[in-house]
């Protein structure tokens, strides 16, 4: 009879013991998938601030017209000073479009003086680049945000409030298509 009350009690104390160390474990995974998150948003800040400096670079070429200076300066600023999280996708989508527009435009190439002199061959090169980071970001970051909230979502983790009062992240949409700079002249 005692043997049996040792044997149960051992059993309860084992079974909590495991389920003590995977409640850990899963706090700890929330944890990690929150800072993946965090980390991620930086990067796809810097991404984005890249992007809008080399727009502003491109925007200051003395051999871009006129109108298409003001609209990459104007989309490029407006990206840079929005603030919160819609009215940020908002500018930003709209720095791609106008990025697009104006590379898109028919003898954009030889309108720059993409001759190995003027360097515009190097500042489409970092156009695109910075193009293709926060494409590449912003992937990263929404892969980031799903993984967090598939692991947010069970039911262990809503009972016993493993994620604390960590906001439920939110994914970043925007319209990140690259500029077409190989084949710019054609069609957008």
């Amino acid at each position: 009879m005692l043997a049996d009350i040792v044997s149960t009690v051992t059993t309860v104390f084992a079974l909590l013991v495991l389920l003590s160390f995977y409640v850990s474990w899963r706090a700890g995974r929330l944890d990690r998938l929150h800072t993946r998150v965090e980390t991620a948003h930086a990067a796809l800040d810097a991404a984005l601030l890249r992007r809008s400096a080399v727009v502003l670079e491109l925007a200051a070429a003395g051999e871009l017209e006129p109108a298409s200076r003001v609209l990459l300066a104007d989309a490029a600023g407006r990206a840079r000073r929005a603030e919160g999280a819609r009215e940020r996708e908002l500018a930003e989508s709209a720095l791609s479009r106008a990025l697009r527009a104006v590379v898109g435009q028919p003898g954009f190439r030889e309108g720059l003086g993409a001759g190995a002199a003027s360097g515009g061959d190097d500042l489409l090169g970092e156009v695109a680049a910075a193009a293709r980071r926060v494409h590449i970001a912003r992937r990263f970051y929404n892969d980031a945000v799903a993984a967090t909230r598939e692991a947010r979502a069970g039911r262990l983790v809503r009972t016993l409030r493993l994620a604390g009062r960590a906001p439920l992240p939110d994914f970043f949409e925007i319209d990140d298509e690259p500029p077409d700079v190989d084949g710019a002249g054609g069609p957008a």
